[in-house]
């Protein structure tokens, strides 16, 4: 049910909408510095700048979320609930609101456990770690939420609707993405069928980004496009983070590291970055991978054909990185053999479409929505007839 909002309610939600979205830009840069951070220079301390950056733009969207929640709360008390919202601990509002408000909650709520986590175990650079992966799955619920109240904000059609759930969507994208970069080490670590992990994970938890973003901008081109931009997201932040480096100059302890434990994860990452320094394929050429995979999807049409156009992707990711990562000098030696491949092309199949199955229940969840309903207009009074 379309939610029934008068003028002051629906100018929040665009402001929110709008600063939402500018608080997941700023906090995807961050993260995208606090990553190359792990790599390069090690942990430091929980106040190192990439976390600055990255939770402030946490702190924007958690700040609007809550006194949207907070407003239309208090709305519903004086006026009566209104249709199409729902109440979640006390707090009424629209679906959108609630998904962006408790979504923040689990990435702040992850901040402090992950403190915790480096201080008890050390430093590490995998993403796969209990806390990372909380305050990953609280960004993808906000982000969510975020295409949703894009819907509840905007009339269908709306340009501004459009540009909304299109940056949504690739940030959707970029977010889940980002949970695949470990699959990496997995494949240098094991080579075999695990030489495609990145291809296998992406087959299943990919299309949970893209499909919605399909369904929501009924696009054919909409998996195209969010990866576009998705991509300009990325190259901005690696230049951002290229800047913010030169100007802090921190002093790197990922030499120490290594020394202590050359099995961990940092000093497999390190590994695979002096191997492959200067080889490989030219960055416009990887650049263009996963913009190649998107299109495979798109010509099959995931609006029609979800199940299809997931295998499709799947096979395509598998195809694509194996023939790019065969280039790399870090993982030639561990190439899988023709058995292998078929296994890997199995296994994405079925990832694939366990993928599309969720990922189409997501966008049925979020719905199609036609719009902002109008208030209520009340009915005219009956009056007596003239005597």
């Amino acid at each position: 049910m379309l939610p029934s909002m008068g003028p002051q309610a629906r100018t929040r939600r665009v402001v929110a909408l709008w600063v939402l979205l500018a608080g997941k830009l700023l906090a995807a840069w961050g993260l995208t510095w606090d990553i190359q951070w792990h790599l390069l220079i090690g942990r430091d301390t929980f106040w190192i700048a990439p976390h600055l950056m990255m939770y402030g733009g946490v702190t924007a969207g958690l700040l609007v979320a809550f006194a949207v929640l907070a407003l239309d709360t208090a709305d519903a008390h004086r006026h009566g609930r209104p249709s199409g919202t729902i109440t979640i601990a006390g707090f009424t509002s629209t679906r959108g609101i609630h998904l962006a408000a408790w979504g923040m909650g689990l990435v702040v709520l992850a901040a402090p456990i992950d403190d915790l986590w480096h201080r008890l175990f050390g430093l590490d650079v995998t993403l796969w770690s209990p806390p990372h992966l909380l305050g990953l799955l609280g960004s993808v619920v906000n982000t969510l939420g975020t295409l949703v109240v894009a819907t509840e904000a905007y009339p269908l059609g709306s340009r501004a609707r459009l540009a909304a759930l299109l940056l949504g969507s690739a940030l959707l994208y970029g977010g889940v993405r980002v949970v695949l970069e470990p699959a990496w080490l997995t494949a240098f670590s094991h080579g075999g069928v695990a030489f495609h992990a990145y291809a296998i994970l992406g087959a299943l938890l990919l299309p949970l980004a893209l499909i919605p973003g399909v369904r929501l901008l009924d696009r054919r081109w909409a998996p195209v496009a969010a990866v576009v931009v998705a991509l300009g997201v990325s190259i901005l932040g690696e230049q951002i983070a290229r800047v913010g480096f030169e100007m802090a100059q921190p002093e790197s302890v990922i030499g120490e590291a290594i020394e202590k434990d050359p099995t961990s994860a940092i000093a497999l990452a390190a590994a695979i970055r002096a191997k492959s320094r200067g080889a490989g394929l030219p960055q416009p050429i990887r650049l263009l991978l996963p913009v190649l995979a998107a299109a495979v999807m798109t010509a099959v049409d995931p609006r029609r054909r979800p199940a299809a156009a997931c295998v499709a992707y799947g096979v395509a990711l598998l195809v694509l990185y194996g023939w790019a990562t065969s280039h790399s000098p870090a993982f030639q030696p561990l190439v899988p053999s023709a058995a292998e491949t078929a296994a890997a092309v199995f296994l994405t199949t079925v990832a694939a479409l366990i993928g599309s199955l969720v990922a189409r229940r997501l966008a049925d969840r979020l719905g199609a929505s036609t719009g902002p309903a109008a208030p209520p207009v009340p009915a005219p009074q009956a009056t007596s007839p003239a005597r």
